[in-house]
């Protein structure tokens, strides 16, 4: 056994399973096993894997172990004489085990290879090459001295920027991402360093490898695509805090004690001023628009009360402008949060929708004030008016200065090419339709060129010919989004045509055989974009938020009604804990019915239910496989009804 290959995975089943292809691909010709290891994934992620890739060695565990820990399980059982630890959001070309080995033959006093890394927008990713991260190169690359002085030998040690990122080379650090290792170099070094939960594990062992005197190598004769993101998010607290951890973990391993207490010292500065950053970020995101919304309905209306107090001589007390109108402001926007008005890209019948349903509520609890708590039934409609007019201004405005996140709905259809064979380009261009995406369709471009005579009609409209006009054609047309099929062009084809355009914004994604998916990622920092059939999934955002909003009202409605629903309970104790079993987010009132045999790992994660679907059934004897339809029919065509249905039908069994 020439080469094994071993995969960590924790809930990313579509990019596993494009990274999956292209492994097995790149496999033909070389004497190769491949292990997946998977860390608890309650995404189904290993169905998948059973199911498509049989010939895959699968290695499940029942808790997340980590990534050091999952690779080591794999590692011991590798046969292998080079083990290659490669991340789950990957593409590799169809060269790239041949070219790896060959070169590790040809190199003996090789340790470890990595490989040039594109992002998925077909830029370089920098970390393809790493220097040691020393305090000195700690402390450039977060002073930003890295940044400002990449090619510099003294300043970018840390991405090794004065090397060519087009040449081989000796690096110091190679990226846990793709890493190439040779078992019998491992067999003295030791494994990866399990104290290291996941980041730091890949320097260490690169580290170790060095001071076993062996070399590590920076080989750019091939590519691989790295979505880098999708399982775990760069901008997060929780990324800034393990990743920096990791960092102190090895200088405490490496260093002596006076140079670990600087780089300790300089790390953790470092962890407060990106974790403070990464929550001001976050902040000002979900919270800019809300605040921005609240001062402009708030100054509308405080000119509001100032006119109608002139014209209608009426006085209004203090409390009005200090508690009532930031009650009614607090309402507004709520309501339009819990019907989409946040939501990107921004549709603005759903803030509509939303201050018209906020208007009501704030009718309806006016009317159950007490007479001299009702201030001006006047003053909320002609708010709620100045609210639409305000909040639909600013968002086109926002949309006017080309702010991307505040684009309209109709402004954000991109145009999209779509590469591929005539019957494969047509069943990605049908997934579209069907996932609801919004897109500007340009046509398709056939890998090579070919006879159309028997091309269907609707091909042969938006056939644009071949993928030797293929800048031409992005040019020419504006194009945005490229789709590419993987059944007909090959992953090195495909990184090509990335890396051939990279000076435009130009977002790739790329469609695997037979999948129900198309995986892409724009930004080196951001997650992977997915586009997936799933209907009205009760994963989707809207109906996570509405299904809990449900159960927050109904808990406050139970309460209400409990001296008198108690009675109807086969069990009253259990309806009572049950009410804040739910309120704390503990519990849903509606789940997934369980039960012997019963799979609900390939369905989207809920909160387990009170009621299930079965209690809407009169017959709740029924076979497994109706449960399991039952099942997937409540995940994938989800209906606030859908649970007000089996509460109302399973109302005296609230307690069980």
């Amino acid at each position: 056994m020439k080469l094994s290959i071993v995969i960590v995975n924790y809930n990313v089943k579509y990019f596993l399973e494009q990274c999956l292809h292209s492994v097995l691909k790149a496999c033909e010709g070389v004497a190769a096993e491949v292990f997946v290891v998977d860390n608890n994934s309650v995404d189904g992620s290993m169905e998948m894997v059973r199911h498509k890739f049989p010939t895959v060695i699968r290695i499940e565990n029942k808790v997340n172990l980590g990534f050091s820990k999952a690779n080591n399980q794999a590692i011991r059982e590798c046969n292998g004489e080079y083990v290659l630890l490669l991340n789950p959001d990957t593409v590799v070309e169809e060269d790239t085990f041949r070219k790896i080995v060959e070169f590790m033959d040809m190199h003996p006093g090789a340790g470890g290879l990595g490989v040039k890394m594109l992002d998925g927008s077909g830029k370089f990713l920098p970390e393809s090459k790493r220097g040691l991260p020393t305090p000195a190169a700690a402390f450039y690359k977060i002073s930003g001295l890295a940044s400002l002085f990449p090619k510099s030998k003294t300043f970018g040690h840390y991405h090794l920027g004065y090397l060519d990122k087009d040449e081989t080379n000796e690096v110091e650090i190679l990226a846990g991402a793709f890493m190439l290792l040779r078992k019998s170099v491992l067999d003295k070094t030791g494994l990866l360093d399990e104290d290291f939960f996941m980041y730091g594990e890949d320097i260490d062992l690169s580290y170790r490898i060095l001071k076993a005197g062996y070399k590590n190598y920076y080989f750019p004769e091939t590519r691989i695509i790295h979505y880098k993101g999708e399982s775990t998010k760069k901008s997060s607290v929780n990324y800034v805090l393990v990743f920096y951890n990791a960092m102190i973990i090895f200088a405490r391993k490496h260093y002596t004690k006076q140079n670990a207490a600087l780089f300790i010292f300089i790390i953790r500065i470092a962890i407060y001023l990106r974790a403070g950053a990464a929550l001001l970020s976050r902040f000002l995101q979900k919270s800019f628009l809300p605040l921005l919304d609240f001062a402009l309905v708030f100054s509308g209306l405080f000119f509001l009360k100032e006119y109608w107090s002139r014209n209608m001589v009426v006085q209004y007390p203090q409390e009005f402008m200090l508690l009532a109108v930031p009650s009614y402001i607090i309402i507004w926007i709520l309501s339009v949060y819990f019907s989409g008005g946040y939501d990107q890209p921004v549709k603005l019948q759903k803030i509509v929708r939303g201050l018209f349903s906020g208007t009501l509520l704030i009718l309806v609890i006016y009317a159950l004030l007490p007479e001299h708590y009702r201030f001006s039934r006047a003053l909320i409609l002609l708010g709620s008016v100045w609210a639409g007019l305000s909040m639909i201004s600013m968002r086109l405005v926002l949309n006017l200065l080309g702010q991307k996140q505040f684009a309209l709905e109709s402004n954000s259809r991109k145009k999209l090419l779509i590469v591929g064979e005539e019957d494969e380009a047509s069943r990605v261009l049908s997934l579209l339709k069907m996932s609801e995406t919004t897109h500007n369709f340009i046509g398709f471009l056939r890998p090579q060129e070919k006879n159309t005579t028997n091309a269907k009609a609707e091909f042969e409209k938006f056939n644009l010919g071949s993928t030797d006009k293929f800048r031409e054609v992005i040019e020419v047309y504006g194009i945005e989004e490229i789709i590419f099929c993987a059944r007909d062009i090959a992953s090195n084809k495909i990184i090509n045509f990335m890396s051939e355009v990279t000076s435009r914004e130009v977002e790739y994604k790329i469609a695997p055989p037979e999948s129900m998916f198309i995986i892409g990622s724009n930004s080196m920092d951001n997650a992977g974009e997915l586009y997936v059939i799933d209907i009205n999934s009760i994963s989707k955002w809207m109906n996570k938020r509405n299904k809990r909003l449900l159960d927050i009202i109904l808990c406050i409605l139970f309460i209400i009604a409990c001296p008198l629903l108690v009675f109807f309970q086969k069990k009253p104790i259990g309806f009572f804990s049950n009410i804040f079993k739910v309120l704390f987010g503990k519990y849903s009132w509606v789940g997934y019915a369980g039960g012997k045999n019963i799979d609900t790992a390939a369905l989207p994660r809920i909160r387990k239910g009170i009621l299930t679907p079965l209690d809407a059934q009169k017959n709740k004897q029924l076979d497994e496989q109706t449960i399991n339809r039952l099942n997937s029919l409540y995940a994938k065509d989800y209906q606030i009804y859908s649970d007000l249905n089996i509460i109302w039908r399973g109302m005296r069994n609230l307690g069980k």
